[in-house]
């Protein structure tokens, strides 16, 4: 279990970050990723701010949309609007550069931003963006990213597959976790069950397979499962 309070916190005015692994200046040596799940940060970005042109390089970087809206640009020549329910994948590879900011006057913009370790590096640079609407998602588990892009997901270079899922009420679904493999469960807003146990918003929890992961009822949820090697 990892409860939303014992993440790492910074208050940078325009920036409120939640770090589920270490990041940045928050470091702590019993949570340094999750295999290949090397970053979840919860941040909320005040309108008008946002990240300046920045490098990465040798890291699947996805980005969800909670609500409100991001304006990117990199340096592959994309440049987009991502909203809510939108799912953006970009390989850094051997290097890429970006920008990224709410354009809102008004609208606060919540995202998670994840980072999962590469199959290898130095592989080329890539982009991809697809929106999966709340009825893709409403009580069960949708696949929205995986390394072969299966059903209609986002393209990752390692052997992780990413659901996304909404639940409220009575709402419930399961995922099969195989023997050799990992899942992480990440609470992005509202509250779950899964089996006995009840997570809020900013909790995680983690399993290793096999094992059958039920999650059930929701509190208007919305939530992340990674399985992982």
């Amino acid at each position: 279990m990892r409860r939303s309070g014992e993440r790492g916190f910074f208050d940078h005015g325009w920036l409120k970050s939640y770090h589920t692994f270490s990041f940045a200046e928050y470091q702590d040596p019993s949570w340094m990723e999750f295999g290949p799940l090397r970053v979840i940060n919860d941040d909320r970005v005040a309108p008008g701010e946002g990240f300046g042109k920045h490098g990465h390089r040798d890291m699947e970087i996805l980005t969800y949309i909670l609500a409100g809206e991001l304006q990117h640009r990199d340096s592959m020549g994309n440049g987009s609007i991502i909203r809510a329910g939108d799912v953006q994948r970009m390989s850094a590879g051997t290097g890429v550069t970006h920008s990224e900011f709410n354009p809102s006057a008004d609208t606060e913009l919540h995202l998670l931003q994840i980072w999962i370790t590469p199959e290898a590096v130095r592989l080329a640079p890539g982009y991809e963006q697809k929106h999966f609407s709340a009825a893709d998602k409403r009580g069960r588990l949708r696949l929205i990213a995986s390394h072969d892009g299966a059903d209609g997901s986002v393209s990752l270079r390692q052997d992780a597959r990413v659901f996304a899922g909404l639940f409220t009420g009575a709402e419930s679904a399961s995922h099969e976790l195989t023997g050799g493999r990992r899942a992480w469960l990440q609470v992005a807003r509202g509250a779950v069950s899964v089996g006995d146990t009840r997570l809020q918003a900013g909790d995680g929890a983690h399993a290793k397979g096999p094992a059958q992961l039920a999650v059930h009822a929701g509190v208007d949820a919305e939530v992340l499962l990674f399985d992982l090697p």
